[in-house]
Parts: structure tokens; C-alpha cells; sequence
């Protein structure tokens, strides 16, 4: 591990130790605390220099968006998670209702490692449609990997059912009172003010998966 500074030596050892033990990778605020580092952005910044060392892959949008690179990992590592079908980055379309239980087969699965999904029991996965998360490095085609869940906080990209119309739409949320941001992660696009109680989350995004051509 020539080049690295003690703290980044730390860091990779305690994120190696961390997905031995929990099967899927810690938070910023894990490393934080499980290395004695002073505060999160000590450690955005020693994760940034990591990923540009080589030493792992990152998606800063994703609260556990870190994948060790050069590790060993066995077949059984792998997780299947469903392709459910697509959504809209740009404008809304329809999706199944949130409330609908994730089907225990599906016509296409795509494989991921364990170490960045954990045991993929209430994930799956929708192909992005459009362009308004193109900033945070989701463009149209890519794979978005989804835990199914009902909150999210501040910020996090998610799913959400405009339930009027009936659409979802996949937008970073922002609770706003009485009403609720979609937020578009690009800078040509307006954001979706809805009132909060025509919005429900159906999931957030925990992973983002690309086929290179």
C-alpha cells in the first residue's frame, strides 16, 4: 500500500474488515466513527483520494456507495436482484403501486456484489429513462438498484408515486413542509413541487449499475 497516508491505510482496512462482518459496505459516518476521525468531511476527502489511487470505486450519491476494488470474492458473493422495468429521470410514467410486494420472479436479473447491495432481500432494480440525474452520474440507460422502503431523508434519490397521477418518478427528495422537492440532478431542469400528501416513497436508490460498451 505504497502512497498511502496512515489514516488511508485505516480506512481500507476497517471498510475491509466492515464488509466481512455485514456483507455490505459501511457509511461516511461508519468510518468516521470506527477510525476516530474528526469529522466527515476528513473522511469524503481521504475516500475521494482513494477511489483516485485506485483503491476502490465510489458513488457519493449512495449513503453506502463503495466497492473495494483488487478483492477477492467468490461466486457465492454474487446477489441476484430482479429487473423490474424502467423509470423516468425526466417526467413521470407509471410504475406498480408502492404498497405491491416485490414478485419472487422476474424475467431478467442482474448479478452485483454482495459487498455493495448486502443480502438483496427487499432490492431491485430499474432502468433509468431520460436525463435529469445526469449529474449525479445517472444518465439515460443506466441500472439504478433499489431498497424498498417507505422514508427517505433529505437529499436521497428515490422513487416516489405522485398519487394523483398515478406516475413515479425518480428525483432527490426534499421534505419541504407542507409540500414536498423533486429535486432533478441537472442544472437545465426545473423541480417537481408537489403537496406532500400526493407523495409517496416507493424506494431509494442504493446502487448504480453500468454496462460499459
Amino acid at each position: 500500500m505504497a502512497d498511502l497516508s496512515d489514516r488511508q491505510r485505516k480506512m481500507l482496512e476497517f471498510i475491509s474488515n466492515f464488509l466481512d462482518d455485514n456483507g455490505y459496505p459501511p457509511t461516511v459516518r461508519d468510518i468516521q466513527n470506527g477510525c476516530g476521525i474528526s469529522s466527515t468531511s476528513v473522511v469524503d476527502y481521504n475516500l475521494n483520494s482513494l477511489r483516485e489511487k485506485g483503491f476502490l470505486r465510489r458513488h457519493a450519491d449512495v449513503s453506502r456507495g463503495l466497492e473495494l476494488l483488487n478483492r477477492k470474492q467468490s461466486e457465492s458473493e454474487n446477489v441476484s436482484v430482479p429487473l423490474l422495468g424502467a423509470i423516468a429521470a425526466g417526467s413521470p410514467i407509471s410504475l406498480p403501486a408502492a404498497d405491491a410486494p416485490l414478485p419472487t420472479e422476474a424475467d431478467e436479473y442482474i448479478e452485483m456484489p454482495q459487498s455493495m447491495v448486502g443480502d438483496g432481500s427487499r432490492l431491485y432494480a430499474l432502468q433509468v429513462k431520460g436525463h435529469s440525474m445526469i449529474d449525479a452520474l445517472i444518465d439515460d440507460g443506466d441500472l439504478v438498484v433499489m431498497e424498498s422502503v417507505s422514508t427517505v431523508a433529505d437529499g436521497e434519490m428515490a422513487a416516489v408515486r405522485l398519487k394523483r397521477d398515478e406516475e413515479t418518478t425518480l428525483k432527490k427528495f426534499y421534505a419541504e413542509g407542507p409540500t414536498v422537492r423533486l429535486q432533478p440532478a441537472n442544472s437545465t431542469m426545473e423541480p417537481i413541487r408537489v403537496s406532500a400528501d400526493d407523495v409517496e416513497v416507493i424506494g431509494k436508490v442504493v446502487a448504480v449499475w453500468r454496462y460499459l460498451k
